[in-house]
């Protein structure tokens, strides 16, 4: 088994005791994206610039561990509003191709930094990407 730490600055630096994702031989596990801008480390405004934001956040991670969102096979969406989930549906559908990750959808009370909306998830890369 190979373990290695993934880590970008083109998405923000961990706030916390974690990494950005870890690589185990061809899967990697994503640490949860928040709508910050990686340059500023300020909240992007609004829920349509954070769907926006994190989703740029966790693919300039995904590129750094060799992937692309299309690897992803499982993410989980935290909103503190579920009204938003319908514009998360849109973006993801703008990023991804068919056939999609399993997903989860969790509303929440509050997220760091009082971001609305977080997402993580898991990508296994394609032999040819090892």
């Amino acid at each position: 088994m190979t373990r290695c730490i993934v880590s970008t600055p083109s998405a923000p630096a961990a706030i916390g005791t974690y990494s950005q994702a870890v690589r185990v031989d061809q899967t990697v596990y994503l640490s949860g994206q928040i709508g910050l801008h990686p340059d500023t480390m300020l909240l992007e405004d609004g829920i349509d610039a954070q769907i926006d934001r994190v989703l740029k956040n966790l693919e300039a991670v995904i590129h750094s561990a060799g992937g692309s969102l299309n690897d992803l096979v499982r993410v989980t969406v935290y909103l503190t509003d579920l009204n938003h989930f319908s514009k998360v549906n849109e973006a993801m559908a703008q990023c991804l191709n068919a056939p999609y990750p399993a997903r989860a959808a969790v509303g929440v009370a509050s997220l760091p930094r009082g971001a609305l909306v977080e997402m993580d998830g898991v990508l296994v890369l394609k032999p040819s990407q090892t």
